[in-house]
């Protein structure tokens, strides 16, 4: 009997995925590189087939997940091919979460343009122990997970393969964004793909109240933490302590490397000689301004920084124009949104509808409890 056409598509995206795989945990540089295995994302291979490129079509823009994943002597040619076989095909292309190793490349090019989207806070993991033991604040955020009665421990892949618990907890942080999820590098449904990811979880009174997620960074012995998710109630502390026991496992583990991912829009990272266009910091500007219903810039951005990262790394979007253009821009929202910007953007202003009548209504339920126990005291 032939195989059915769905047996062999997902038989030939398997082989690819293992092909990636292979090519990511050797030459894996970007912090992000081994987030190209996420799903949606499509991936093109080098002459050589030693070099792969994890993109996304948007708005006549190849849009790529970080950077080439290539040996650092390669990076330049790879990147040349990559482009070259995206004109063929009537596309431009731009790099987004690039990092210092692709941005060098093309320093003062004339052919490419970048701009600074953010910076990614980064820690030794054998420092770790150091931090916290002289940073009475964070040790406090510690004690009051573990006084909730609090736990964490790492989870097998087996484990947490598509594991309904953990699952559950994500369903219900999402629920609590202000955007409908998002895709690309910041894709939320990684339990089906984790491969040589590595899971923290959270465990209170036997319910899972939250959960990281770590990615390999082969070329840096170090890992990414790629989610770090809880749901809403968990006690105070939960996300630090699961941080704090990957930490210290990587600390025993011999890596040298750890990162938090991008805060976007963040300011820490020391670029002293850039500068984005003025319409662009006019949007970003506006972006942080009124945009915290939506996505908590500053939130984020806080909360890594109280982890105290010994350094901000700069991180990068740089596309094959001589001036980074508007049409660019909205590629990558595209790539984030799944080709779906409109919808995203409905989706949000609905969300937040529904977040401003569920106050609405908190708010006149707490006044008239407070009315009716007035009433009962006889005031």
């Amino acid at each position: 009997m032939n195989d059915s056409p769905v047996i062999i598509e997902k038989a030939k995206e398997s082989a690819s995925i293992e092909a990636v795989r292979k090519i990511v945990l050797s030459k894996g540089w970007n912090s992000t590189a081994y987030q190209i295995i996420n799903p949606g994302i499509k991936h093109w291979f080098s002459e050589a087939k030693d070099s792969v490129v994890g993109f996304v079509s948007c708005n006549g823009m190849r849009v790529v997940a970080g950077a080439p994943v290539s040996s650092g002597a390669d990076l330049a040619e790879t990147a040349k091919q990559f482009e070259e076989d995206a004109a063929m095909n009537g596309e431009r292309v731009c790099y987004v979460f690039a990092e210092r190793r692709l941005e060098s490349t093309y320093d003062n090019s004339g052919t490419h343009s970048r701009v600074l989207l953010g910076a990614q806070p980064v820690w030794t993991p054998s420092n770790w122990a150091a931090i916290i033991k002289t940073h009475r604040s964070l040790r406090a955020q510690l004690n009051r997970a573990r006084n909730k009665g609090v736990t964490v421990e790492e989870w097998s892949g087996e484990k947490a393969h598509e594991n309904q618990q953990l699952k559950y907890c994500l369903d219900k942080w999402l629920g609590k964004k202000g955007l409908p999820p998002l895709r690309f590098l910041v894709e939320p449904n990684t339990l089906g793909r984790l491969f040589d990811r590595r899971v923290f979880v959270a465990e209170s009174k036997g319910d899972v109240v939250g959960f990281v997620v770590l990615s390999p960074i082969a070329q840096r012995n170090g890992w990414l933490f790629e989610q770090f998710i809880h749901r809403p109630g968990a006690p105070n502390g939960t996300v630090e302590l699961m941080i704090d026991l990957a930490m210290r496992k990587l600390a025993e583990e011999g890596f040298d490397y750890a990162t938090l991912g991008l805060a976007p829009l963040s300011k820490r990272a020391d670029v002293p000689t850039f500068d984005n266009p003025l319409w662009l910091r006019i949007v970003l500007a506006w972006m942080r301004k009124h945009g915290q219903r939506f996505f908590n810039f500053d939130g984020l951005d806080a909360f890594k920084a109280k982890l105290r990262p010994e350094k901000w790394e700069p991180i990068f979007a740089i596309s094959n124009e001589p001036r980074f253009s508007f049409r660019t821009l909205y590629a990558i929202s595209s790539a984030f949104s799944g080709n779906a910007n409109f919808r995203l953007f409905a989706g949000g202003i609905l969300r937040a509808a529904v977040t401003e009548i569920d106050w609405l209504r908190q708010r006149v339920e707490r006044k008239l409890r407070s009315k009716k126990k007035r009433h009962n005291e006889g005031f």
